[in-house]
């Protein structure tokens, strides 16, 4: 019974270390992500070099295909983009176990009081480094104390019975994908193997079907966090469970061969579990890596529909005309109308969600919205900035300052129209019901603001922009 609550609090240490871990390097990378994102989707093998670097960053498959159907929702890659980085992560959550091999677990300790040390005593980037090795060091002490509960259990005749039983491919297949969905990692119950290797508790044969299995259940978390997304994270969802089906019926059909190589591979069974996992994903990215295009369509077909897709990234500033002032001018002219259009959105969506009863959970779409209003903003900025670094005549300088002004008016009201989503959400989740005079407030406040709204978006249409926006403020607060 005792060895039993060490395995069951391994377990959890191992769960504990895996969900920070991913937090903590999710803080690291998050702030960097949008400015890189157009670069790791340029080709499907960069995507899938992607998806391998933020699993091995992660140590978990799950959270870097979460992370990815999150961006396929908030529209920042496609549906085609995310494919070849789920192929990646896939591939890069096989150095978990990998790591298990090559005994990490014995040394974790050590990492983590490294971690442990930097954590307590470094600073900003430094600080949060030495949070993600505590962590790591803490998955691997979880599964240490899983390595040590184990060895006397050997000799329990019940256990190895049941070992026995799952000898059939069926009922090792069915454990894998039960435990995986279970505990939401596949890291666990293949470590686990491994180290039932080490104790020489289980055979390659009784192995691999768990392996497979494990990997169906990986992507039950990929459909919960689809689920809830748009249709093309809907589609990533699917396709992660297909990528995985497909490669497991082939390596299935298959399997006297796949465990002929392995055994030709090496002699040693911890190694020989690790590389089926290896070669498990790495015969399902050769399977599809290069068939990205026709699946796609294919799962557009199957699964049609097509989001409101609006982009994160500006859609008048091109780069080639900063060499024009006035050409470029147009462009952050054109652009700041595109902002305000989404604010005045953001506005009506949270106006929308505070007047019904019950709430339309429109909260995502509108954090979406702010943040391409604040990216917008940054852009022009910077837009703004690489135009006046050249010799400008007085009227362009003065524009230049106007629209910087601008687009920090209409990011500030952005704000505000984001407070009321929030206080729509609130709202929601406490029930709370306005009575007819606080209805009839709302409306009166409702009112005045479209009236405002109108007004701005009116002067911002005119060429007079600059000097009518000062009294269209002060209105605004009256």
């Amino acid at each position: 019974m005792e060895n039993i609550i060490i395995v069951i609090a391994g377990i959890v240490f191992f769960l504990i270390g895996i969900i920070r871990l991913s937090s903590s390097a999710k803080n690291l990378i998050n702030a960097r992500i949008k400015q890189y994102v157009k670069y790791i989707i340029a080709k499907p093998l960069y995507g899938l070099f992607t998806g391998i670097i933020s699993t091995v960053m992660f140590q978990s498959s799950s959270a870097s295909i979460v992370l990815t159907i999150g961006l396929v929702s908030a529209g920042l890659i496609t549906f085609f983009d995310s494919l070849a980085i789920i192929l990646g992560a896939d591939i890069g959550t096989t150095l978990t176990v990998q790591f298990v091999v090559w005994h990490f677990t014995e040394i974790s300790p050590l990492i983590i009081s490294a971690g442990g040390l930097l954590w307590l005593i470094g600073k900003a980037k430094w600080k949060i480094l030495g949070e993600i090795v505590f962590y790591f060091g803490l998955m691997f002490f979880g599964l240490e104390l899983v390595s040590k509960s184990l060895e006397p259990l050997k000799e329990s005749t019940v256990l190895m019975e049941m070992f026995k039983q799952a000898q059939h491919p069926w009922i090792g297949l069915l454990m894998g994908i039960v435990v995986t969905g279970i505990v939401q990692a596949s890291a666990i119950p293949i470590s686990i193997i491994v180290l039932l290797a080490h104790q020489e508790m289980i055979s390659l044969q009784n192995a691999v079907p768990v392996i497979m299995g494990a990997n169906i259940g990986t992507t039950v978390t990929a459909i919960f966090a689809g689920i809830v997304g748009t249709k093309s994270a809907r589609r990533t969802a699917v396709s992660h469970l297909i990528f995985k089906s497909v490669g497991i019926i082939f390596c299935f059909i298959f399997m006297p061969q796949f465990i002929f190589v392995l055994k030709n591979l090496t002699g040693n069974l911890p190694q020989q579990i690790a590389l089926a996992h290896f070669l498990l994903n790495l015969v399902i990215v050769f399977l599809f890596i290069f068939l990205l295009s026709p699946f796609t369509a294919i799962m557009k077909k199957i699964m049609p529909g097509e989001d409101e897709a609006v982009s994160l990234w500006p859609e008048y500033l091109d780069e080639k005309d900063v060499v024009n002032p006035q050409r470029a001018l147009d462009n952050v002219y054109n652009e700041i109308r595109r902002q305000m259009n989404l604010v005045h959105k953001m506005y009506l969506l949270g106006i929308s969600e505070l007047k019904e009863r019950e709430g339309k959970g429109r909260g995502n779409k509108l954090f979406y919205l702010d943040k391409i209003v604040i990216n917008t903003r940054e852009e022009i900025v910077k837009y703004l900035q690489r135009i006046s670094s050249r010799n400008l005549s007085e009227k362009y300088s003065k524009k230049i300052f106007a629209y910087t002004a601008v687009t920090n008016d209409i990011a500030s009201i952005g704000n505000h129209a984001l407070c009321i989503g929030k206080l729509a959400i609130q709202k929601a989740q406490g029930r709370v019901k306005f009575s007819q005079c606080g209805e009839n407030d709302l409306q009166e406040i409702v009112n005045l603001v479209s009236s405002n709204f109108e007004d701005a978006e009116f002067i911002i249409k005119e060429p007079g922009l600059p000097p009518v926006i000062v009294p269209l403020r002060i209105r605004v607060f009256q």
